[in-house]
């Protein structure tokens, strides 16, 4: 599942924020990895995470080699508040 980067407006108000860059000159993946981002609990539904890649697509392919790869990661989570909801 793809999901947009979070926006800077969101990255800037979100209670909790998480921002990660990889760069690598050769990736390869033995198997195609299965990944997911779940916001359990109290979070907003307007949390979410996304990546921008350079020279990764979002579907990668088993055993080809990627080169001159950069990920931008990030995840913007806001926590469900009661003050919030009397407000909207």
């Amino acid at each position: 599942m793809t999901h947009a980067y979070p926006r800077r407006s969101l990255r800037r108000s979100a209670d909790i924020v998480f921002t990660a860059t990889v760069r690598a000159d050769e990736l390869r993946f033995h198997a195609v990895p299965d990944t997911s981002v779940e916001f359990t609990g109290d979070a907003d539904a307007e949390s979410t995470s996304g990546s921008v890649r350079t020279n990764l697509p979002d579907q990668v392919a088993e055993s080809v080699v990627y080169r001159d790869v950069r990920i931008d990661y990030a995840i913007a989570a806001k926590l469900r508040r009661e003050d919030r909801a009397e407000d909207d």
